[in-house]
């Protein structure tokens, strides 16, 4: 089994080459993403290379091989099913799931792992939309784009939060934003820096930066027409 450190660069690793469409991860936003020193990185990477779970290249950055994207999979996994199962199971919010299962994802077993996935129904989602990986290491996809490029007038669903800081969970909860909340956006103000949407008539105005974290859906045909009380 991957010591925590190793699984916890993997994860990391690739989320940010997953942000980039496929770039690599430089090491200065790997060791600001880890909150670790450059030479820490440069050092773990060259432990990782050797296992063959990544891939350096010089002045580009680093990459799973087919060995580190496998692990970096079962270690999301992990994490996003025992967020649901704490959501579903024990009642715990969405803005305090991320740091329990930060702790738990190095601890639990993946026997113990399909337990829970089978017991919740082989979710697709966590708590935040995330998807959840299956065991053969395929991913579950979706038509989703941000709320920043969502058209004005337009009616969305909101299907995946990107920004999982508790803070920012909670402001979307005080809102009216969780997911499978449906809207239609007011208008983006580009000089003001905000967009305005609506959500079950109520006026909601935020940050692009925050609008960028959002990504939604469209509504079902079915969904379109209906007019919301």
């Amino acid at each position: 089994m991957a010591s925590l450190t190793i699984e916890n660069y993997i994860k990391t690793i690739y989320q940010i080459c997953v942000s980039a469409d496929g770039a690599p991860a430089a090491t200065g936003k790997l060791a600001s993403a880890l909150d670790v020193s450059p030479g820490t990185v440069t050092s773990m990477i060259k432990s990782l290379n050797t296992a063959n779970l990544v891939a350096y290249t010089p002045y580009e950055g680093v990459q799973l091989t087919d060995e580190g994207r496998s692990l970096a999979l079962r270690v999301l996994r992990r994490h996003r099913l025992i967020e649901l199962f704490l959501v579903q199971t024990l009642n715990l919010s969405w803005d305090e799931v991320h740091e329990e299962a930060e702790h738990m994802e190095h601890a639990v077993s993946d026997l113990l792992v399909d337990r829970i996935d089978a017991f919740l129904g082989h979710p697709n989602r966590d708590p935040h939309g995330d998807p959840i990986p299956r065991a053969d290491g395929s991913i579950p996809t979706g038509n989703t784009s941000a709320l920043l490029d969502w058209p004005v007038g337009a009616k969305f669903c909101l299907t995946r939060v990107l920004d999982q800081s508790p803070d920012f969970l909670r402001f979307l909860s005080d809102s009216g934003l969780r997911l499978q909340t449906t809207g239609v956006v007011l208008s983006r103000n580009e000089a003001a820096g905000t967009a305005t949407v609506s959500v079950d008539d109520r006026r909601i105005t935020m940050a692009l930066d925050a609008a960028r974290k959002l990504m939604v859906s469209p509504l079902s045909e079915e969904e379109a027409t209906v007019d919301r009380p």
